[in-house]
């Protein structure tokens, strides 16, 4: 196996006993007959009963926001940001029309290449394998879950307190991104130009620091009518 795979593995922290599983769940259809699509069915499967046990943990979750939650974290863009942390793009077996088209980052390919590599693991190592690196892949987004939660739901409070007063939506900035790709933290700004207000956010992800972010200005909202 190339030392492209072996590295891969390692992000992976999981060693296939049948090597050949792992080189088909990175091959494109345009590359060839013998691809990952099969594999990627196998792995959406897989993803969303680990990902749903995974939330099952959460104490005292409602189905529906189990269901959002699960949502959220199956999504191709999701799928498509862990990728590129495993760094599977450059794995990938293509065409030479996808290659010259940029399919090695396009967030589909990615997305269910990953969903292959599930698969893939899941027919190598058995269920519980496949669970573990599941577990693995979304650590850092499943202790973010419950500020993302309520982070959206201040979004969406503060945009419906802006536009009570009609004033624009707010602008959210991304001001600096701190640790390695797999473990990233987000420091986010919060603009309400029509007032010259601004507050910041910090999270494990973009998402999160906004929602803090977006908690902030109502505070400092109710602060200034409050004055």
């Amino acid at each position: 196996m190339s030392a492209g795979l072996d590295a891969l593995q390692s992000r992976l922290g999981y060693t296939f006993a049948e090597p050949a599983l792992l080189r088909q769940a990175l091959t494109h259809r345009s590359f060839g007959a013998t691809n990952n699509e099969r594999l990627e069915f196998l792995g959406d499967s897989v993803l969303n009963l680990a990902v749903a046990q995974l939330l099952y943990a959460q104490p005292q979750a409602s189905e529906g926001r189990l269901s959002y939650w699960r949502a959220s974290l199956v999504r191709e863009a999701t799928l498509a940001e862990l990728a590129g942390e495993l760094g599977i793009g450059s794995c990938l077996a293509l065409g030479e029309g996808e290659l010259r088209s940029g399919g090695a980052q396009r967030a589909s390919i990615l997305a269910d290449a990953l969903e292959a590599v599930l698969g893939a693991v899941l027919l190598d190592g058995g269920f519980d394998a496949a669970h573990q690196l599941v577990a693995r892949l979304y650590a850092q987004r499943l202790r973010a879950i419950d500020l993302q939660a309520s982070a959206k739901d201040a979004k969406t409070r503060l945009q419906e307190l802006l536009q009570a007063r009609r004033l624009k939506v707010p602008q959210y900035t991304v001001l600096a991104t701190h640790g390695p790709a797999h473990a990233q933290a987000f420091d986010v700004q919060c603009e309400v130009a029509e007032l010259a207000l601004r507050s910041a956010g910090s999270g494990a992800s973009r998402r999160a620091a906004e929602q803090q972010a977006a908690q902030a200005m109502i505070a400092l909202l109710e602060r200034k009518e409050g004055a």
